[in-house]
């Protein structure tokens, strides 16, 4: 493994410059330190002092990721089968940066992976330095940690701690959704590769949870889970529609500010109503600490714009996961321009919209009608 990563830091050396190789450096020392902590999980299970907790987590892990290869055909390879303690709550930090008035995200390119709309850190440090540039800058900046990332098959990517904590649906969702970038990754296009991703997860975890004889407690029903995202989604997504109308206005840059405020703690408004109904949930009370800016919006839609379109496209597969894979792959080999049009008539046929299911009414009724 050292002699690989060597071999890789020595590329990219040559590719990029040395200039940029303090950041290259981070990473792999980052990864580097993920690696050898890692410890194939069929020892920590039979050693006799890992906590009941783990153990059962891990089992359940192992359960997860057993179903993954041979119900969902994601790889079958060395991911998952260990585990790593970092002591820390996220794996890495991403930092998301965008203009002040526009909500297409910053774009940072890098070797091997290419252009993506972040940049990420192994230390927090680190990631609120980067953060703390870009704002010098006037850029709006957002940065959150991540639980997990994928190498794409370069590596055997363990379990962390970070996320192994997460309910059984949870976890789920997240090995699932790592495991589908190493199937399917379409280089300078985040939108695509995250929404594919997000939409194998999300029918992977209720395929998992039909197949469960005693599905695990969870503090709502996957019937209210969803709704509560979907109608977030949705209510995030109407709040990008107004900053858009706003940055195309003929306003003065001092105007402009003033009116993105008021969008700003209006949305922060309607969100306290939601709260309401959804009985004090609190899941989703970072978002609005503060207001959500350009470079968070923009962060959001990049994992759920075309999911919608991708999860038609399985419908459309008869929910065939071989066809589905094979028809997501034709569409990725096309040019961005015919990606994003053939993405666009997928999602124009997608049933259902969250428009549907936004209202608080809506959602309230099942809440009630899931007690």
């Amino acid at each position: 493994m050292p002699i690989r990563l060597f071999a890789f830091l020595l590329t990219l050396c040559a590719l990029t410059g040395c200039s940029t190789l303090g950041y290259y450096g981070q990473a792999i020392r980052g990864h580097l330190t993920l690696m050898a902590k890692a410890q194939p999980i069929d020892q920590i299970i039979e050693n006799p002092t890992t906590p009941a907790s783990l153990r059962h987590q891990l089992k359940t892990a192992q359960a997860i990721r057993a179903f993954a290869s041979q119900q969902l055909q994601l790889p079958d390879n060395a991911s998952y089968q260990s585990y790593a303690d970092l002591g820390r709550p996220y794996l890495t930090w991403n930092v998301v940066s965008a203009a002040e008035f526009t909500l297409r995200a910053d774009t940072e390119c890098f070797w091997v992976v290419g252009c993506l709309s972040y940049r990420g850190f192994f230390s927090p440090a680190d990631a609120q330095e980067h953060a703390a540039k870009l704002s010098s800058e006037g850029k709006d900046v957002f940065v959150y940690g991540v639980p997990a990332y994928s190498t794409l098959g370069w590596f055997p990517d363990p379990l962390v701690n970070s996320f192994l904590a997460y309910s059984e649906l949870d976890l789920a969702r997240l090995i699932f959704h790592e495991l589908s970038h190493q199937l399917i990754y379409i280089k300078d296009d985040t939108a695509f590769n995250e929404a594919f991703a997000t939409a194998v997860e999300l029918e992977g975890a209720k395929r998992w949870l039909d197949q469960q004889k005693h599905p695990a407690q969870h503090d709502a029903s996957p019937e209210q889970q969803e709704l509560r995202k979907t109608a977030f989604r949705q209510l995030l997504d109407e709040m990008r529609q107004a900053l858009a109308a706003l940055y195309q206005a003929p306003l003065s840059q001092a105007d402009m500010r003033l009116h993105k405020h008021h969008i700003q703690a209006e949305y922060a408004s309607r969100y306290q109503v939601f709260k309401q109904v959804w009985r004090g949930y609190r899941g989703y009370d970072h978002w609005f600490e503060p207001h959500p800016g350009n470079a968070h919006l923009a962060s959001q839609a990049t994992y759920y714009q075309w999911v919608p379109a991708f999860r038609q496209l399985l419908k459309e597969s008869d929910g065939q996961w071989a066809v589905f894979y094979d028809k997501t792959r034709r569409i990725g080999k096309q040019p961005a321009t015919e990606r994003a049009k053939m993405l666009e008539a997928l999602s124009a046929r997608a049933l259902a919209p969250a428009t549907q299911v936004l209202a608080p009414s809506t959602v309230n009724q099942v809440e009630e009608n899931t007690q």
